[in-house]
């Protein structure tokens, strides 16, 4: 089988990376295509995956649609060129170039339509098969809409593929005994972010000094890091980051991914942005198994009185690994159960039609 996996942000490189060495070691021939973004070619030349680029990506909402048109044409000739059967990802230009050509596609997508009310018009109804995490279980009624129980971040974050290796920690002179933070500040700049809010500088600040008695605080960030945070700076390679989430005593951010991979590793997560309490699978994480915590821009200092009270508990990380074991539990391995959906299209989703549950063989 031909298949295409289409990359449009750093974090679909995890997401796909296992089920792409899966299916090539199946004798499948696999397809990478990418939009141009830095961060995210990165990580593909570190996993040492080839790649095509689409195009670049921009910003400005103006752009973005005279940029779509290219990256359909482009993925087009690609298609048309490699013979693909069935293309995977998270992404409208699979979609749309599906109907144009014998390609099936299928859309992975975690994000309840309300919060990505474009993406669910542009790209949803072109789809062959929509997959999503069983939180939106409520928002996927179609025949089409497949759902699986856990995250996006279980796709990378699953035991079977991720082991915490303490090495990072000798690499910045942190012993696994000691108390560290680690905060994570985002550019709020995409289609689906237009009129959200995430922290402010002085917001920023405030975090850090809370935390600064406790342990040592590490930044991460999307865009140049504000001059009054700078010595907080971390410099860590990407791949390394989910090693050091996995060892930190709490995170604290802005950012909606981040914020679930550091619950699912078990550390205690706090997130203060304005898609607080609106989205369905972080709402799972918060309410169902109490693994992290959200808090809109207006609700800052009680994430702050939040961040103390955890703090204050000395067994704070085994409490949760306990609940992330609750959670691994009754989740399954949703990287084998995609490499099984693509291998058995379209019988799959056939199968699934009439038993929603043997999602939960993996």
């Amino acid at each position: 089988m031909n298949i295409l996996f289409d990359i449009g942000h750093p974090a679909h490189v995890h997401l796909y990376r296992y089920a792409i060495s899966k299916l090539k070691a199946n004798g499948h021939k696999v397809i990478v295509t990418v939009k141009e973004i830095p961060s995210a070619i990165d990580l593909l030349n570190k996993y040492e995956i080839p790649y095509v680029s689409l195009g670049k990506k921009f910003d400005h909402i103006l752009l973005k649609g005279l940029t779509q048109l290219k990256y359909n044409f482009n993925l087009y000739h690609i298609v048309r060129r490699e013979k693909i059967d069935i293309a995977i990802g998270s992404s409208i230009t699979i979609t749309h170039v599906s109907r144009i050509t014998r390609m099936c596609s299928i859309v992975l997508d975690d994000d309840d339509a309300n919060a990505v009310v474009l993406f669910s018009k542009l790209a949803h109804p072109f789809a062959h098969s929509i997959l999503s995490p069983a939180a939106l279980k409520h928002d996927r009624l179609r025949i089409k809409d497949v759902t699986y129980k856990g995250t996006h971040e279980l796709f990378y974050l699953h035991p079977n593929y991720f082991s915490p290796d303490p090495h990072v920690l000798e690499e910045l002179g942190i012993n696994q005994s000691d108390k560290f933070f680690v905060l994570r500040f985002v550019a709020v700049k995409a289609y689906h972010d237009l009129g959200q809010m995430g922290l402010t500088t002085a917001q920023k600040l405030q975090i850090v000094e809370t935390l600064k008695p406790f342990g040592r605080v590490l930044i991460t960030t999307e865009r140049e890091i504000e001059p009054e945070l700078a010595e907080y700076a971390l410099k860590i390679s990407p791949e390394q980051i989910h090693h050091l989430l996995y060892y930190a005593t709490l995170y604290v951010g802005d950012s909606q991914t981040m914020t679930s991979e550091a619950a699912i590793l078990g550390t205690p997560a706090l997130k203060c942005n304005s898609f607080a309490h609106k989205l369905s699978v972080p709402n799972m994480l918060e309410t169902q198994y109490n693994l992290c915590y959200a808090f809109q821009p207006d609700e800052f200092e009680q994430m702050i009185q939040k961040m103390k009270d955890l703090l204050a508990n000395p067994d704070l990380k085994k409490s949760w690994e306990i609940k992330r074991r609750q959670f691994l539990d009754e989740s399954i391995d949703p990287t084998e159960f995609l490499t099984w959906f693509i291998e058995k299209w379209p019988n799959s989703a056939n199968v699934l039609k009439e038993n929603g549950d043997y999602a939960n063989r993996f």
